[in-house]
């Protein structure tokens, strides 16, 4: 058992060692990771072990790497606006960071096959929803997830720009997967002990690229009924927002544009924004495997020379390290305020359109 990456003492920190370990590379992604706690979807008798690198399964409830999650969500190229299908959804953790990206005008479906998994994963995105500052930080584009086996999908389902299946995919079932795909779009799944990147150029044109050696549990072979026929799988149809929810994200994207640019005045006025919370450097390291339990993922980095540093690069890194450490440690920052909420409660508004505005929020 091990991780790619040196375990964090928080989500923050598990994020700067993905970084440093070059897992996570643009900012889209780095966002939508430091959004959403990866400990808020472990069992409670099992959170000290979600800041490491490794996955974890208890039960039908698993969790990827976060290494693994996070070449995913590089690797899909995610942008506003797109559709997106989670085959394999699991807590829904991978599906909510997808959303924060899409943004309130795409599509995020899911399908698992366990009925309590699909039960788990919608608690957690409650949870999410009403108590998670961050929620407000971003346009969320809400999972829905549908119960069943990802190959019995019914062939009359919508296309979608982006796929990605956490099982691993049999060669036979590789043009089933492919077809799911717009032109244009993107799949990633486990293939023939490899993670892989399928972009769909044409009708009948793919690139493929291989992103890590993996080892993931075979996707489950659907189960036949009595009379031999296949149970479909029918995905959510894809809505059309109402008046009042556009209303919704158009006031709320106001006020959001008017608190930045209060703050940019503030700014111009000389006004300081607090000290930040300085993190202690982390040295970045070549990690050439990763091994998982129960057979769940086997993964070893494809070399790129630009991870290797020289001797000189990491005593500089030791220096600044000692240098930082010599300094008198500042105060811990207060936590964040939620401008947007601030905003909306102040309103001269009556307080159930404060609400729907704040989506009922508990925090």
């Amino acid at each position: 058992m091990g991780g790619a990456v040196s375990a964090g003492e928080d989500n923050d920190e598990l994020i700067d060692n993905l970084k440093e370990a070059q897992y996570i590379r643009t900012e889209l992604v780095e966002q939508a990771f430091r959004a959403i706690d990866r400990a808020d979807y472990y069992l409670e008798e099992f959170k000290d072990n979600a800041y490491k690198d490794l996955a974890w399964k208890h039960g039908n409830i698993h969790l990827s790497a976060p290494c693994i999650y996070s070449e995913v969500m590089e690797a899909l190229d995610l942008q506003p606006g797109l559709s997106f299908l989670n085959l394999g959804s699991g807590t829904g953790y991978l599906s909510s960071m997808v959303g924060l990206i899409l943004g309130p005008f795409g599509v995020n479906h899911g399908v698992e096959l366990h009925s309590d998994v699909i039960e788990y994963a919608k608690q957690k995105l409650d949870f999410f929803i009403k108590t998670s500052d961050s929620f407000d930080k971003f346009e969320f584009c809400e999972p829905s997830f549908v119960i069943g086996n990802c190959l019995e999908i019914s062939p009359d389902c919508t296309q979608y720009d982006r796929v990605y299946c956490g099982a691993g995919v049999q060669k036979e079932h590789e043009d089933y997967m492919k077809n799911l795909l717009k032109v244009g779009g993107i799949l990633v799944m486990p293939l023939e002990e490899k993670l892989t990147k399928i972009t769909r150029t044409g009708p009948s044109a793919w690139e493929t690229k291989k992103i890590l050696a993996v080892s993931f549990a075979p996707l489950i072979q659907p189960n036949h009924t009595d009379s031999g026929k296949s149970r479909l799988v029918h995905l959510p149809p894809v809505a059309v927002r109402s008046l009042q929810d556009l209303a919704r994200i158009a006031i709320r994207g106001t006020i959001k544009k008017i608190i930045h640019q209060e703050a940019l005045s503030r700014a111009g006025n000389g006004l300081k924004n607090p000290p930040r919370f300085k993190r202690r450097r982390v040295r970045r390291r070549r990690m050439e495997t990763i091994v998982f339990l129960d057979k769940e993922v086997f993964a070893s980095r494809i070399s790129n020379p630009s991870d290797d540093n020289n001797n000189s690069e990491d005593m500089e890194e030791e220096r600044l390290e000692e240098e930082e450490e010599s300094k008198p440690s500042e105060l811990k920052p207060d936590p964040p305020v939620n401008f947007l909420r601030e905003k909306v409660l102040s309103l001269p508004l009556p307080d159930p359109l404060k609400y729907y505005l704040l989506y009922y929020r508990e925090k």
